[in-house]
């Protein structure tokens, strides 16, 4: 069985987990909640009237909110059971948006629309072996002066936590239960990958798209890292002796025209 297969059926497992959760608060969401943070709504900015791709999707709550600002939105994710969940969202609210199960790389070889925003967040570049190869699909879906944003966990936290910081071919195998508060013990087996963020930026250049803006934080929108302080709100810390650590990087790259 390949990487991407353990990992489709161990994120099909945690879906429902995941929907019924207070952590993505779905009941919010439909009553008219927006499940993206300040970090990419300021960084981001206004997208009424754009297409826009989200890869590795989950199961759509941020395709949706980004629709509800007025983009035209695909969502991508591996997990069939997640783009299930996101069509009956999709469904439910009547939001300008479309689900597609399949993984980002393959999607790259058989997608055939452009688009002027690609966009993935927090938590997504892990389950990816191949840096270059993501980058080469997100230059291929977007328009020419189309942009990429990206706001991501930053590499320190794996680190910090006793992971690899530096990319290996092979991945890290474990045994993991979810993120969530509800989570009821159960543990599945992930892959994943550590892409510090030179690699990131070098597989973006590398694939002809040009950097405009990298940003760092040192605070997390979400509660799900050991000993995190929320010391505002809505903003949680990690304090590694006495200093806050960073959380969260974002990238804004765009395609030449």
């Amino acid at each position: 069985m390949s990487y991407f297969e353990t990992n489709k059926q161990s994120w099909n497992q945690r879906v429902e987990t995941h929907f019924n959760s207070k952590f993505y608060d779905v009941p919010g969401f439909l009553a008219g909640q927006t499940s993206l943070n300040e970090i990419e709504l300021n960084g981001l900015g206004d997208v009424d009237g754009l297409t826009l791709l989200h890869l590795q999707c989950h199961f759509g709550l941020d395709s949706l909110s980004w629709a509800r600002l007025g983009a035209s939105v695909t969502g991508v994710d591996i997990s069939d059971t997640a783009i299930d969940k996101a069509r009956e969202l999709q469904l439910q609210t009547g939001l300008d948006a479309k689900f597609i199960s399949t993984d980002v790389y393959d999607y790259g070889r058989h997608n055939e629309q452009l688009f002027d925003v690609v966009y993935t967040s927090y938590g997504a570049l892990c389950w990816l072996p191949d840096m270059d190869h993501w980058a080469q699909v997100v230059a291929k879906c977007l328009k020419p002066g189309g942009r990429l944003y990206l706001a991501e966990f930053h590499p320190v936290i794996d680190l910090l936590a006793g992971y690899e910081y530096f990319h290996k071919t092979e991945p890290d195998v474990s045994q993991e239960d979810t993120y969530t508060e509800n989570c009821d013990g159960s543990e599945h087996e992930f892959a994943v990958w550590a892409h510090p963020m030179g690699s990131v930026i070098t597989a973006l250049v590398t694939a002809g798209l040009k950097i405009e803006r990298v940003e760092e934080f040192d605070y997390s929108p979400y509660n799900c890292f050991a000993d995190m302080q929320e010391q505002q709100p809505g903003r949680y810390y990690l304090i590694h002796q006495n200093h806050r650590a960073p959380l969260v990087y974002s990238i804004l790259a765009s395609k030449p025209e």
